[in-house]
């Protein structure tokens, strides 16, 4: 074994053995106001894996006393992202992280690269997205076909009249839809380009359609933790961008947002949500990520501060100016938890007690000890804003052993009503159903 290997397997053992162990309960770091402790800055950050397995045969997640849970499409290749079709056709991206030649070296890189292949994180294959239809409507998939390939770690999708756009690590693509067709071969048009590059990091990009079709919401996460590389680096990132769809014009909606992902209408203000997750490396009980409605011109912290004016010390110089404008997130989903897939509760045909609100796809924690998140969850709203706490949907994504046998990520309502869960570890998506 060379030097740098041998070095960098020494510190991933050192890390896996050190670091902070949590104080507070995710409850406690959940809700509109968190507890937010002091900031633990060891030099030796808190890295706590679990490691990716898969479900053994017949395994599945656990749901409550008045859901029930199926595969409704497995043998996938590492799912993350959900869009429901008009005519009931499900579309999953099977997305891989994208090159970075320029992010390969060090033992920092190999460190990471190491967790997050552990996690399930990264995978391996070809980026594309898979059609999936449940032609006699018993909840399988019964017809599965390569809809849109030769993409580049496509998340995000919407239709806007008889146009599909895909967000690509790179750009937003629009392509031409006829409905009922199993496979788009047409070349894409690009509608903007974004922010990537050789180094990219929080390289998924989510997007979601105005109302009317008019616009696109685009999020694009930092290139960073905390900017430790310069702002130069971070340049139209941490942040939603608003695309006009006739013309491609676009502008930066709202920023200070690290890595931003779910979008959702919530349809009593008609507000736009999203889901965010928070910088590492202050302890296991900071900082938790949240969801928040999306205010055109806000600032949300990142990497100044966070929660809203909470300074974070390491990131110098600062700028008080923008900490001062800083708003507070709407509602702390915890620390760590990787809150990533949102989808407003609207339509579906689970009991009463998820009627209004959001789900919530918690793909786990890497570097929280005890772990967290690795779950889906139901946030309840009233009058537009939520209304009490979390309540979990489906669980059971951990072994015994603190082992992952999934690691849910995009959530969507299918046309049925029922819960869509993407499981990019267990290679599956669930449907979740009032139970019978």
């Amino acid at each position: 074994m060379s030097w740098p290997r041998r070095s960098a397997l020494l510190l991933i053992v050192t890390l896996a053995a050190c670091g902070n162990t949590a104080r507070l309960t995710v409850e406690e770091g959940s809700g509109p106001q968190p507890k937010l402790p002091p900031a633990d800055r060891s030099v030796i950050p808190t890295v706590d894996v679990a490691q990716a397995i898969g479900w053994p045969d017949g395994g599945k997640p656990v749901a409550p006393r008045g859901l029930e849970v199926a595969a409704f499409a497995s043998g996938l290749g590492h799912p993350r992202w959900l869009y429901v079709l008009p005519n009931g056709d499900v579309l999953v991206a099977e997305t891989h992280a994208p090159a970075q030649p320029d992010d390969g070296s060090g033992i920092k890189a190999r460190v990471t690269k190491w967790v997050m292949r552990r996690a399930g994180a990264i995978g391996d294959g070809d980026s594309r997205i898979t059609l999936l239809r449940d032609r006699d409507g018993d909840g399988i998939v019964d017809r599965r076909t390569v809809f849109i390939d030769n993409l580049d770690a496509p998340l995000g999708m919407a239709m806007v009249g008889s146009t599909l756009y895909v967000a690509d690590t790179d750009a937003v693509l629009a392509f031409p839809y006829r409905d009922g067709e199993t496979r788009i071969s047409a070349a894409p048009r690009a509608l903007v380009e974004l922010p990537a590059g050789r180094i990219n990091h929080h390289w998924t990009r989510n997007l979601i359609a105005s109302a009317d079709g008019r616009k696109l919401y685009v999020t694009v996460g930092s290139n960073s933790n905390i900017a430790e590389n310069g702002m130069a680096a971070e340049a139209g990132r941490a942040a939603i961008w608003e695309v006009d769809v006739a013309s491609g014009a676009h502008r930066v909606f709202a920023t200070g947002l690290r890595n931003p992902n779910g979008m959702a209408w919530e349809p009593v203000s008609g507000k736009l949500w999203v889901a965010v997750n928070e910088r590492d490396g202050l302890g296991s009980d900071l900082v938790p990520d949240y969801m928040t409605s999306v205010q055109d011109g806000g600032f949300y912290g990142w990497p100044y501060s966070y929660f809203g004016r909470h300074v974070d010390a390491r990131v110098q110089p600062q700028r008080p100016d923008l900490v001062a404008e800083a708003i507070v997130p709407d509602y702390a989903l915890g620390p760590h938890t990787a809150s990533l897939g949102l989808c407003a509760a609207q339509g579906n045909s689970l009991p009463a007690m998820y009627g209004q609100g959001m789900f919530v796809g918690q793909h786990g924690s890497w570097n929280r000890r005890p772990r967290s998140g690795y779950k889906v969850i139901f946030v309840p709203f009233r009058d537009g804003m939520p209304n009490g706490a979390p309540i979990d949907v489906l669980g059971g994504f951990l072994s015994g052993a603190g082992q992952a046998h999934g690691r849910p990520v995009g959530v969507a309502i299918d046309n049925s009503g029922a819960l869509l869960v993407a499981d990019d570890v267990g290679n599956t998506v669930w449907r979740v159903t009032a139970a019978h």
